[in-house]
């Protein structure tokens, strides 16, 4: 041990010396970690039954420093203090200390992080379990195929861009707003896949306004894609998946534009949608485009409902792109978050049922503290 610290050593010794022990009738001092934490917290308790209103300071010093800081004054009935912020690199003694002159000092105790937060075992239960289902599901959709209800949605898809094709004008596909890292815009791609396809099937040209740069070439590769699986790839325009803006407003603009000069008859909103929603709807509506919509913001959706003909609600988009491509990984996903949410309202009519009678252990086994 350095020489330095001898004399902060020597004067916390001589507190301890000169402060009162447990045994003269003070309480005893304990310091503790905070379990489940991340090592920022420490638990001061001491024992004793005092009568509300006796006032106690408590007080901290980083060891083997000696100036001590007070931290907080409260009732001694309350029995500990938790003192957070602290520093998983540092050794902390506390002083408490009575109107009355007496004081008992700690041993020097360090917080401690811990691994895993045990109180939250049963959510990591659960996950593994949810993980454990989309790897069976996946497994099992590589060798069989699975039933997907019918989404109306989707079957207007192709009702749409044949209309397209008996009128002669294109279709507009409109990938949201936001940028890759947002699932709906990944789930949008798959599905522009599909569209593609079945443009390049009836010969019908598809435009596709995009809102932000990283998007593009994404749904470039999306569309020639679509027009090679169908056969066509000779029919496929690169000029026509067209970088905008990544102005909210400033794109909205543009693809109203292209509904008025292109006359589009087909206009496919699928993706993250905000304020703009609803101005894309109406003006499109007034072209008199058929129109399918599907977005996950849940706010933007009766902007949807009023002015489109038919509407992918929610989740409803995910499984958009898991019907219409069969990807193994996405229908066995699909598939594990059925069954999950089947598990999850099985466990939420077990726990109020509990609950009702009177039994709180089943709900206080999923509490995460």
């Amino acid at each position: 041990m350095k020489s330095a610290h001898l004399p902060g050593l020597l004067t916390l010794l001589a507190a301890f010396l000169l402060c009162p022990h447990p045994a003269t009738g003070l309480p005893g001092l304990s310091v503790r970690d905070v379990p489940n934490d991340d090592g920022t917290a420490l638990t001061v308790s001491w024992d004793g039954d005092f009568p509300g209103g006796r006032q106690i300071s408590i007080s901290r010093a980083v060891y083997p420093d000696t100036v001590f800081t007070e931290l907080t004054t409260l009732d001694a009935a309350a029995g500990e203090y938790t003192d957070s912020g602290l520093s998983r690199k540092a050794t902390y003694v506390y002083l408490v200390a009575f109107p009355d002159g007496g004081a008992v000092l700690s041993d020097p105790v360090g917080p401690e992080a811990s691994f895993i937060n045990t109180s939250r075992l049963v959510m990591l239960m659960i996950l593994a379990l949810f993980f454990i289902f989309v790897l069976v599901y996946i497994r099992l959709a590589a060798g069989r195929e699975f039933f997907v209800r019918k989404i109306t949605g989707l079957t207007a898809i192709e009702e749409a861009i044949g209309r397209a094709t008996e009128m002669g004008r294109p279709v507009l596909y409109v990938p949201g707003i936001d940028d890759l890292n947002n699932i709906q815009t990944i789930a949008s791609m798959v599905i522009l896949n599909d569209v593609a396809r079945l443009s390049a099937t009836y010969e019908t040209p598809i435009i596709v306004p995009v809102c932000r740069p990283f998007v593009v070439p994404v749904a470039e590769e999306a569309v020639k894609q679509g027009f090679l699986n169908a056969g066509r790839p000779e029919l496929y325009n690169p000029d026509n998946v067209r970088y905008l803006s990544d102005e909210q407003f400033a794109f909205t603009a543009g693809v109203n534009g292209i509904m008025l000069r292109e006359r589009t008859a087909a206009n496919l909103y699928l993706g993250s949608f905000f304020a703009e929603s609803l101005i894309l709807a109406e003006t499109g509506f007034s072209t008199g485009a058929i129109q399918v919509a599907g977005t996950a913001n849940i706010h933007q959706l009766p902007f949807f409902v009023a002015a489109c003909d038919y509407t992918l609600i929610g989740e409803e988009l995910y499984a958009a792109s898991a019907y219409l491509s069969k990807e193994p990984k996405l229908l066995g996903t699909l598939k594990a978050s059925d069954l999950a949410k089947v598990l999850i309202i099985a466990l939420l009519v077990i726990g109020c049922i509990t609950e009702t009678a009177g039994i709180t252990s089943f709900a206080e086994w999923f509490r995460a503290r």
